[in-house]
């Protein structure tokens, strides 16, 4: 009788437990995964990502993808697995993002602040993130109402964008275009300024000719410093065709780089998988392509990736610009393929 007392007590109070336990609840916006959720929240994915989708197993695609404006349940401290001890440590690792007196916090702004490598997932890596044009040319140009659209402030803003999630992931990062007053920004129309610096605090010069052979003389540099490391360049651009044309983000790979194929396919398998739960309707024509007479897919010694992130001069494609979630999705997305290329390496 008394076993049976106390087995009947034992489970009375397991129960209590278990109603005390709260869940946070939170929205999935546009262009989440779990991982970019979870890490939004202050979670490590690495340590909550399975009690993440053992919660939510109703309410994901069948992907185990997040389905934008649902409500989500994030899992409590108590539902963490031990960190390996390597994850632990790579927080104190020092990333890299720039060289004199443009600091990392100058170069993400005060409305998001300087990011700490939180997590191990890109320990080890090296990336280079080109943006298309700066300085003294905006690149294309495109209208929006009364506005005009520049190339460059948008293949900055998503750039930044990417280089704060791969450091949040321990990775090393160059960025190789720099503006000195920018930073993040989350407002529809980007003022444009000629303000920008090439890495390392280099005047860029007008000729693209000679800006794409001072940018890619840095990334070579660089890349001979870090020596057999997994290094990747990652050249964000958008495009510019009639305004009646609507583009999916594409990308462009050198025909004698394998590393590279294999990077870019990684990164439009994301996208191809994240259009598909977000507008399923709508297939996602996006392609990977060989373009070798691309100057820094062709003379970067780091194996590189072209990216065209849409045209800034149709209407459609605009909104993948002018709207800040969806910036940051693009960033989130080409992070993702990147952290999907660096657990598969050879």
């Amino acid at each position: 009788m008394r076993i049976t007392t106390l087995f009947v007590l034992g489970c009375l109070l397991s129960v209590q437990a278990f109603a005390q336990v709260t869940y946070r609840r939170v929205k999935a916006r546009s262009g989440d995964g779990v991982e970019t959720l979870l890490s939004r929240h202050g979670l490590n994915p690495a340590q909550y990502g399975a009690a993440f989708r053992e919660l939510n197993t109703a309410h994901l695609t069948r992907r185990q993808g997040l389905i934008t404006g649902r409500t989500y349940r994030l899992p409590p401290a108590g539902a963490a697995r031990k960190a390996p001890a390597r994850t632990a440590r790579a927080a104190a690792v020092p990333e890299v993002v720039g060289k004199g007196p443009i600091s990392k916090s100058a170069l993400f702004g005060p409305r998001y602040g300087a990011p700490a490598a939180r997590y191990g997932t890109l320990r080890g890596a090296v990336f280079y993130l080109s943006s298309g044009h700066g300085g003294p040319d905006p690149g294309a140009i495109g209208q929006y109402g009364s506005f005009q659209l520049a190339e460059d402030e948008y293949a900055y803003d998503v750039t930044v964008r990417l280089a704060r999630v791969l450091l949040e992931h321990g990775a090393t990062v160059y960025v190789m275009v720099q503006d000195p007053n920018d930073g993040i920004r989350d407002e529809n129309v980007l003022p444009m300024d000629y303000d920008e610096v090439q890495y390392p605090q280099l005047r860029i010069p007008l000729s693209q000719v000679q800006r794409l052979r001072q940018r890619i003389a840095q990334v070579n540099k660089l890349h001979a410093r870090h020596g057999r490391a997994y290094q990747r360049l990652l050249a964000l651009h958008v495009d510019s065709r009639s305004a009646g044309q609507t583009t999916d983000v594409f990308f462009y790979h050198h025909a004698g780089s394998a590393p590279g194929l294999r990077l870019a396919k990684n990164i439009h398998k994301v996208f191809t998988n994240r259009y598909r739960q977000a507008q399923p309707n709508r297939p996602y024509a996006g392609t990977v392509t060989e373009r070798s007479t691309l100057y820094e897919v062709r003379n970067s010694h780091a194996p590189a990736v072209f990216m065209e992130l849409g045209n800034i001069r149709n209407d459609r494609d605009q909104r993948r610009f002018v709207v800040a979630d969806n910036r940051q999705a693009l960033a989130n997305w080409i992070a993702e393929g990147v952290i999907a290329d660096y657990r598969g390496k050879q």
